[in-house]
C-alpha cells in the first residue's frame, strides 16, 4: 500500500485514481495522520452489519396473513 500527503493526492488526483484502478491500495496522510483509504471498487472490505441486507424467512404452506383472515372469516 502507498502512503500520499493530501496535498500530493489534491495535486495529482487523476494520476492516483489511475493508480488504484490498476489495482494499487493508497493511504492519504493529513499532517502525518491518516485520513482515507482509497480501495479499488472490486477490492471491498467486510461490510458493517447494519449495511447487509437482513435475512428472509421462507415457510412452506400458506402465508401467515392469510391463514388469520381465513380463521376470522371461519369464526364468525
Amino acid at each position: 500500500m502507498k502512503t500520499i500527503a493530501f496535498t500530493v493526492f489534491r495535486k495529482n488526483a487523476s494520476g492516483v485514481l489511475d493508480l488504484v484502478e490498476q489495482g494499487e491500495s493508497i493511504r492519504v496522510l493529513r499532517h502525518g495522520k491518516p485520513i482515507a483509504k482509497i480501495v479499488p471498487a472490486g477490492r471491498t472490505e467486510a461490510q458493517p452489519a447494519w449495511k447487509r441486507p437482513g435475512l428472509r424467512l421462507v415457510a412452506a404452506g400458506a402465508a401467515l396473513s392469510k391463514a388469520v383472515l381465513e380463521e376470522r372469516r371461519s369464526s364468525r
